[in-house]
């Protein structure tokens, strides 16, 4: 057990080696970016701020070459001197070290899915708020121009949110099957519930009887099937941004309107597999650090090296594979499981293989 908690903890250091490496990397990057948009209220400052809370969300997004390139390090630094000869002539089975890594790598891999969900886009979208409120004059207005959506027959565009998850200068078309405009209304403001209801207040609606539009006007106006609340503080932001629960609620929204919604499932998709990669990623890196003389075979730095290469090579076979699968109409949550899938059996292949 102890020989279990010191492998384990060895990972997690490296884990956070790496980490802290990358983010100082990241981060410099993007605070360098920002300067360029320097502007109003949003000064050096306010620019340090921002790129500290969307960093979060570039780690997370880096999980799987954090998690490669930490375990190399933490395991062969170990090996290095020579700890795990030692360790594995204790009679510390192959099976007991695979427990090691495995532990704060289950930990780890929770520790993504509740960031995912509570804390990176939280974060993010506070990012963006409070950079567009520094940035304007009117911090309700949507930046682009506000948000569309569409279910075929109507269009609504929202133009203002304001405080509280209310959306205010609301814009509603519809059209008949011919494609003629037969009703459109403009509401100052609507109150929203979970069950995407939108109570709509101060209505200026026209609807079009015998061919020539009726004006009318109402206090408040019902309409379903619209946002629900919880997706409305999100719709300006990337799909990778999202909460993974925000995301599959828009997705399944979007698709039983008819309206393409595979950008948003994708991303579902791969953010909630994500996590496997991450184990895929240190049960691959464990042979490749942890086999015992793999110190006197080669370098630390090559070992690095190695599980750079592999980082790289994984970024880039992921990215060509939704390629394909977009372009053959392939099913998504088997996209998204490919590339772990082929790592894990790969980090199967190798331990088996492994000098131990």
């Amino acid at each position: 057990m102890i020989l279990i908690r010191y492998i384990g903890w060895n990972l997690v250091k490296g884990w956070l080696l790496v980490l802290v490496v990358l983010a100082s990397v990241f981060g410099l990057i993007s605070f360098t970016q920002e300067l360029e948009r320097i502007d109003r209220d949003y000064d050096t400052l306010a620019v340090a701020l921002y790129s500290l809370l969307i960093l979060p969300n570039q780690m997370v997004s880096l999980a799987p070459v954090i998690a490669l390139l930490g375990s190399i390090v933490a395991l062969a630094s170990l090996d290095r001197y020579n700890e795990l000869t030692i360790i594995s002539c204790t009679g510390f089975a192959r099976r007991k070290l695979i427990s090691a890594v495995l532990l704060p790598t289950l930990l780890l891999m929770a520790g993504l899915w509740l960031c995912m969900e509570y804390v990176t886009p939280q974060l993010q979208l506070k990012a963006e708020q409070e950079r567009y409120e520094k940035r304007t004059t009117d911090a309700t207005w949507l930046p682009g121009g506000g948000v569309w959506s569409t279910d075929g027959r109507r269009y609504i565009h929202l133009r203002r949110m304001e405080a509280n998850r209310i959306p205010g200068e609301i814009s509603l078309y519809e059209f008949n099957d011919r494609g003629e405009l037969v009703r459109s209304l403009k509401a100052a403001r609507a109150r929203v519930d979970n069950n995407r209801n939108w109570l709509f207040q101060d209505v200026r609606e026209k609807v079009l009887e015998d061919d020539d539009f009726v004006h009318q006007r109402y206090a408040e106006l019902e309409i379903p099937n619209l946002w629900s609340r919880n997706e409305l503080p999100t719709l300006t932001l990337r799909g990778d941004t999202m909460s993974l629960s925000v995301l599959y609620d828009y997705a399944q929204f979007l698709a039983n309107n008819g309206q393409p919604m595979e950008r948003y499932l994708n991303s579902f998709w791969q953010r909630l597999m994500m996590p496997f990669t991450v184990l895929a990623m240190v049960l691959l890196a464990t042979p490749i650090s942890a086999s015992v003389t793999a110190g006197r075979d080669r370098s630390f730095g090559i070992n690095l090296g190695i599980g750079a290469i592999i980082g790289i090579f994984f970024y880039l076979g992921a990215q060509i594979v939704f390629a394909l699968g977009q372009l053959m109409s392939w099913s998504i949550p088997i996209i998204a499981s490919v590339p772990a899938v082929i790592i894990l059996v790969c980090a199967l292949l190798l331990l088996r293989r492994m000098r131990w």
